[in-house]
């Protein structure tokens, strides 16, 4: 899955990485070649920007559909990690790893994959070695390392470190932890009534204002509410997801809500804070988030809304994903390309796994893009082995007897 946010900053590091500036000098560049799809891999699209995303989010997906993928497809996964631990968006064969291309994001989802998988510690515990390295002096994490921290990345670290059974609050610089990274980017009392819970993309350098971000709290809110992927959706709450609990006040001023002036929201009140957000976006939305481009005209956020759900069934509010996942399922199929563009059919499988959908078509769609999958094990093969044996051994005996009764019939003749 190819996100807009992701494209960017990745296209913005490569440009960085090859000495252009993001402007003109991107314009009045040749377009680069597309990397040829290697063998393994979930897709056929150009694999620069999103191979390890796509592979990760495929993998995690069938193995939760309990579809074995094929060695080379978890080979290929595997082969992208640096000797550091850190994955890259994506690493041509034969390619030498550069640390500058490594990327949190790829390494968050490719150790929720291998987790997922089982049987890959040694690669986890490296993956994870490397986030904890690369994590942001105030808690939090970038796209890329040395960069400022935002939401997105900074939650899909948090995912990850769930995942590997790694506890979030230990995992600090400086003496802030994840939790404290995360914490940066919410929303608290001191923003408007209709705002509170919501994540910002990142903090205002200034010390302005955050503002609301619709992939940013989706993304976010998956890490607020303890969860990692694959979501198993089995907890399930009688009530709505809980606003944030503000004294009543007058309307915040431009100084109440700065960054710099507003208290963090709790761990243990973030999770339901962003799901009360996100229920009442959604609701407004009609049942989908909405993706607001300068320049553009708002069109839906189809990535926005399937973190969303994903969210809201992780912190037990089904009733209040179902919208969204009823949403996802008729219009889908437009963000999937009938179900060939990798990274959004295997999100769209992961959605429906989470909330107990029926997720025979999309498994068939995504194993289809990708490499054979592995035979299923016949689970009476031993069985039907040891029948077999138990049978001759029965013809055998009964044979002889047959021939010691005749032989002792002839005798006394």
């Amino acid at each position: 899955m190819l996100t807009a946010a992701r494209l960017g900053a990745a296209a913005l590091s490569a440009a960085l990485l090859t000495g252009l500036t993001a402007g003109p000098a991107l314009a009045d560049s040749p377009a680069p070649t597309p990397a040829a799809v290697p063998d393994g891999l979930y897709g056929k699209s150009d694999p620069t920007y999103d191979g390890v995303w796509r592979q990760s989010l495929a993998l995690t997906a069938l193995t939760a559909a309990k579809v074995t993928p094929a060695d080379s497809a978890v080979g290929w996964l595997t082969g992208q990690q640096c000797e550091d631990g850190g994955w890259p968006s994506y690493r041509a064969a034969g390619a030498a790893c550069d640390p500058k291309t490594e990327d949190s994001n790829a390494t968050a989802v490719a150790v929720q994959a291998l987790v997922a998988l089982g049987g890959h510690q040694e690669a986890v515990d490296k993956g994870v070695g490397w986030l904890k390295a690369n994590q942001n002096a105030d808690g939090s994490w970038a796209y890329n390392p040395g960069s400022p921290g935002d939401a997105d990345s900074t939650g899909l670290a948090v995912n990850a470190l769930f995942a590997a059974k790694t506890d979030p609050a230990g995992v600090a610089k400086a003496g802030r932890s994840a939790f404290d990274g995360l914490a940066l980017f919410q929303l608290g009392c001191a923003a408007p009534a209709d705002q509170r819970g919501a994540f910002a993309y990142q903090t205002d350098p200034a010390g302005g204002a955050l503002t609301p971000n619709a992939l940013a709290s989706a993304q976010a809110a998956l890490a607020a509410s303890g969860g990692h992927l694959p979501v198993a959706g089995t907890v399930h709450a009688d009530a709505a997801p809980k606003a944030l609990a503000c004294a009543d006040a007058p309307a915040a001023t431009a100084a109440q809500g700065s960054s710099a002036s507003s208290a963090p929201v709790s761990h243990a009140e973030s999770g339901e804070a962003v799901g009360a957000y996100l229920t009442a976006q959604l609701a407004a939305g009609g049942d989908h988030l909405t993706l607001t481009t300068p320049g553009a005209a708002p069109t839906p956020d189809y990535t926005a809304t399937a973190w969303a759900a994903l969210a809201l069934s992780q912190s037990g509010h089904p009733q209040q994903a179902a919208g969204a996942v009823d949403w996802l399922g008729k219009e889908g199929a437009t963000w999937s390309k009938g179900g060939t563009d990798a990274g959004a059919t295997a999100t769209l499988l992961l959605v429906a796994q989470a909330a107990h959908r029926d997720t025979a078509a999309l498994t068939g769609q995504l194993t289809a893009l990708g490499p054979a999958t592995a035979p299923a094990k016949k689970k009476d093969g031993g069985i039907g082995q040891y029948w077999l044996i138990g049978v001759g051994l029965l013809i055998g005996v009964g044979g002889g007897l047959l021939l010691s009764l005749q032989r002792k019939r002839n005798t006394h003749l």
